[in-house]
């Protein structure tokens, strides 16, 4: 039984994606706002991708330049990559938890608010895996 369970740890860890990546939760903007934005950057270096959300005027465009500059740190100290020779290989955006707000509105009634929060994830990769 448990040589069944080192096999399968085993293989888990050999199957992993080894790639760079970076994970922010929770961040309080609609994830149909930062699909958007991950639409433009998606396939491009880091250089160019840095470039694009730093000119860019759209809210989301601060939290995802977080997520990609910590993506690249990652791909620096752990892996030992190279900021120059990345790409955003894979990026998406879900949808986090949501909160529910009510609002007064006329005769005593109550309407429900969903502020929505999204999970935004950048995997990087070496130009030279393209």
């Amino acid at each position: 039984m448990a040589t069944r369970v080192r096999e399968k740890a085993k293989l888990r860890q050999e199957n992993c994606d080894k790639r760079p990546y970076a994970v922010a939760k929770n961040i309080r903007i609609s994830p149909y706002k930062v699909r958007a934005l991950l639409d433009v950057i998606r396939g491009k270096g880091y250089n160019d991708a840095v470039a694009v959300l730093k000119s860019l005027n759209k809210s989301s465009c601060v939290p995802v330049l977080k997520v990609v500059n910590s993506a690249a740190a990652n791909a620096e100290n752990n892996l030992g990559m190279n900021k120059d020779e990345l790409f955003v290989a894979e990026c998406f955006a879900d949808q986090g938890t949501t909160l529910k707000r009510m609002m007064p509105r006329a005769k005593g009634r109550g309407v429900r608010i969903l502020k929505r929060t999204s999970h935004i994830t950048v995997i990087l990769d070496d130009a030279a895996n393209k």
